[in-house]
C-alpha cells in the first residue's frame, strides 16, 4: 500500500504539507511500504494558461533542484511530460496501478481548471471497486486560512480589502501554526532509480537564470536577510522602485519554493507576535501577504475571474479601445512616458517589475490608452517570472477599475507626477531608458520636445488631460466629446488638483507586491 505525492507548484521538501503527511502516514504503514512522488511536465496546458517562457524554464530547473532535494530524503520523483491537465489524470492512473499506490498527496490549487481537475481525480477515487481501494488527500497550502473561511455577517466573500483584512486577522490565531519541517528520510530501500518505475521519465532541460535562483535553500536564505536587514524600512521605501526594499520574494512563492506560511509566520515572530501594531515594516509586509490572500480568497468565491471576466459586471460595457499600435508601443517602452517605459523594459529585461510600477504602468494602459485591462494581464503573464492568476488578475482589474476595490473609477495616477514622487531623480528611469541619462534629473520625468528629437527619446503616445478624460467619458458612459467642450471646463477640474492626479485625491490604499 504506497504513497505518491503529487507535486504542482508547491516545489519544496520544507513546510510542505502533503509530502509531510504522506512521510507521517508512511512511517505508520508498515517497513515494506515505499514513498514516491511525481510531478506532470505539461507544456501545452501551462502555455493555455498564459505562462511564459522564462518561468517556465525556472519552473523546470526548481523541478531540478527538487528532484535533488527528494533524492537526499530516499525518495524518487517521476516527472511525467504530457500535454494537458485531463492528459495527466490518465498517466496518474496508470502510475498509481503500476506502483500499488493506495494513497495520493496534493496541495490545493484555487484556480478553476485546476480546481476541476482535482474533482475529478477524488470522484474517481470514491468510485474504485473495494478491491483496489484509493484515497486522493488535498491540503491548504498556498493560503494561511482556507478560502471560504473569511466571510460577512451573510456568510457571503469580502468585495473590498480593507474589511476582508480585519475579518482575516480575526480568525488567524485558529490557524497559526509553526512551519512543519522538512520530513525525515525514507529507508534507503525506499528509494528506486525513477527509470525502473516510469520509462519515459526523464529531468526537464532547463537553463539556471541569472537573476533568479530555483533553489529551495538560497530563498530561505533570502528570506532571513531581508528581515534582517531591509524590512525596519520597507514601510518607507517600498514605493521607491531604485532602492532595493523589497524582498523579491514573489517569484519563489508563485513557484512554490517558500510557502506564505514561513514568510509571514517568520515576520509574524519577528513582529513580537502582532499581524499589526508592532514595527511598521513588518506590519506593512504582513499587509501585503493578506493582500495576497485576498486574491486568491477571491478566484475561489468568483471563478469568472479566472474565465477573464470583470469583477465589476458593468465594466464589461466599457468601450475598450484595440490599437495593436498604441499596445505595441506600450509592450515595447516607448510610449514617451519615462516611468512607464522603465518600467516595461524591467519587465522585459529582467522578467519582474517593481509592484510601484506595476500600478503605474497598468493604469497608464487602461485608463490613458483605454487598451482593455485583458491584454496588459496577458503581456504580464507571458513575461513575468512571478505570474500567478490570482495576484496578476486582481493587480490588473484593480488598476482598470473593473476589480474588487472600494475606490471609484476615477482614480487615475497622473504618471509624470508619480515619477517625481517615487523617482524624484530619475535614477531608476536611466536605469532602463538610458537615452536619458545625460539630462538633468528634473527634465528626466518629461522631457521637452527639444530634447526628445535630441536623444532620440520619443514623444508622448498621447496627452495626459486627452488620455484622461477620454477614460472618464468612457467609465461614464458619455460621448468624448460631450465632456472634452463642457463650456471649456472638464467636471474633473473640480475634482482634482497637483496637476490631475487622482492619487492626490484618493487614500493610498494601493495593493503593493511582497
Amino acid at each position: 500500500m504506497n504513497r505518491l505525492v503529487w507535486f504542482r507548484k508547491d516545489l519544496r521538501v520544507a513546510d510542505n504539507p502533503a509530502l509531510w503527511q504522506a512521510r507521517q502516514d508512511l512511517a505508520n504503514s508498515g517497513a515494506e511500504a515505499r514513498l514516491y512522488a511525481v510531478f506532470f511536465d505539461t507544456e501545452v496546458q501551462w502555455r493555455q494558461h498564459g505562462m511564459g517562457e522564462r518561468q517556465m524554464n525556472l519552473l523546470r530547473c526548481a523541478v531540478s533542484e527538487l528532484a535533488q532535494q527528494l533524492r537526499a530524503l530516499n525518495i524518487a520523483l517521476i516527472v511525467i511530460p504530457c500535454d494537458t491537465f485531463e492528459h495527466s489524470l490518465g498517466r496518474l492512473t496508470a502510475l498509481c496501478d503500476a506502483l500499488n499506490v493506495s494513497n495520493i498527496y496534493a496541495n490545493h490549487e484555487y484556480e478553476i481548471n485546476e480546481q476541476r481537475r482535482d474533482q475529478t481525480l477524488a470522484d474517481a477515487c470514491q468510485q474504485q471497486d473495494d478491491c483496489q481501494p484509493r484515497a486522493f488527500h488535498r491540503f491548504h497550502d498556498q493560503c494561511l486560512i482556507p478560502p471560504g473561511k473569511v466571510l460577512t455577517g451573510d456568510e457571503q466573500m469580502y468585495k473590498v480589502y480593507s474589511p476582508f483584512k480585519r475579518a482575516w486577522q480575526k480568525v488567524f490565531p485558529g490557524y497559526c501554526q509553526p512551519p512543519k519541517a522538512t520530513p525525515a528520510a525514507c529507508d534507503g530501500r525506499n528509494y528506486q532509480a525513477p527509470e525502473q518505475l516510469c520509462g519515459d521519465h526523464r529531468l526537464p532541460e532547463c537553463q539556471p537564470d541569472a537573476l533568479w535562483s530555483s533553489n529551495e535553500d538560497d530563498i530561505h536564505q533570502q528570506l532571513q536577510s531581508f528581515l534582517q536587514q531591509s524590512v525596519q524600512r520597507y514601510h518607507q521605501l517600498r514605493d521607491i522602485p531604485s532602492q532595493p526594499a523589497t524582498s523579491q520574494l514573489s517569484c519563489a512563492l508563485a513557484l512554490g519554493l517558500i510557502s506564505a506560511r514561513q514568510c509571514l509566520y517568520s515576520a509574524w515572530q519577528q513582529n513580537a507576535c502582532e499581524l499589526a501594531g508592532g514595527e511598521p515594516g513588518l506590519d506593512s509586509w504582513i499587509n501585503e501577504l493578506i493582500w495576497r490572500e485576498f486574491y486568491r480568497h477571491l478566484i475561489v468565491a468568483y471563478p469568472q475571474l479566472c474565465r477573464h471576466k470583470a469583477f465589476k459586471p458593468d465594466t464589461e460595457n466599457v468601450p475598450w479601445r484595440y490599437s495593436e499600435s498604441d499596445f505595441n508601443a506600450w509592450c515595447e517602452g516607448k510610449t514617451g512616458y519615462p516611468i512607464v517605459d522603465a518600467a516595461m523594459r524591467q519587465l522585459k529585461q529582467t522578467g519582474w517589475m517593481h509592484n510601484r510600477l506595476r500600478m503605474i504602468s497598468a493604469m497608464f494602459l487602461t485608463k490613458h490608452l483605454l487598451i482593455d485591462w485583458r491584454w496588459g494581464e496577458a503581456w504580464f503573464a507571458s513575461q513575468l517570472v512571478d505570474f500567478d492568476l490570482a495576484s496578476n488578475n486582481g493587480g490588473w482589474q484593480w488598476s482598470a477599475s473593473t476589480g474588487a476595490d472600494g475606490a471609484p473609477y476615477f482614480r487615475i495616477f497622473n504618471p509624470t507626477t508619480q515619477s517625481q514622487k517615487f523617482d524624484p531623480d530619475g535614477q531608476f528611469i536611466v536605469r532602463f531608458v538610458q537615452e536619458l541619462a545625460a539630462l538633468p534629473a528634473k527634465q528626466r520625468h518629461q522631457p521637452d520636445s527639444l530634447k526628445r528629437r535630441q536623444t532620440g527619446y520619443p514623444q508622448e503616445i498621447v496627452a495626459h488631460k486627452f488620455g484622461r478624460e477620454r477614460a472618464l467619458a468612457a467609465f461614464k458612459g458619455e460621448p468624448f466629446a460631450q465632456v472634452m467642450s463642457n463650456n471649456g471646463k472638464s467636471y474633473t477640474d473640480d475634482l482634482f488638483s497637483n496637476n490631475g492626479d487622482a492619487a492626490a485625491a484618493l487614500p493610498d490604499t494601493d495593493k503593493k507586491g511582497v
